[in-house]
C-alpha cells in the first residue's frame, strides 16, 4: 500500500469518527489507530519496543 492510500484510509477513517461521534471520539479513534501501527510494527519486527521504552527513560540515546 502507497503512502497516499494509506493517508487516505486514515483521513477517511477519522473524518468519519468525527462526523459520527464528535470531538473526543475522533481523539480516541486516533489514539487507537497510533496505538495499533506500533502494535503492528512490532510484531512485524521493524520496532524495538524495549529500545524505544529505555530512551523514553533516559537509559539510552540515539547519538
Amino acid at each position: 500500500m502507497s503512502p497516499t492510500i494509506a493517508g487516505l484510509a486514515i483521513g477517511a477513517v477519522l473524518a468519519f469518527a468525527g462526523l459520527a461521534f464528535g470531538f473526543w471520539g475522533l481523539l480516541l479513534t486516533a489514539l487507537f489507530m497510533g496505538v495499533g501501527a506500533v502494535l503492528g510494527r512490532s510484531a512485524e519486527g521493524k520496532l524495538d519496543l524495549r529500545g524505544v521504552l529505555d530512551a523514553l527513560r533516559g537509559k539510552r540515546s540515539s547519538t
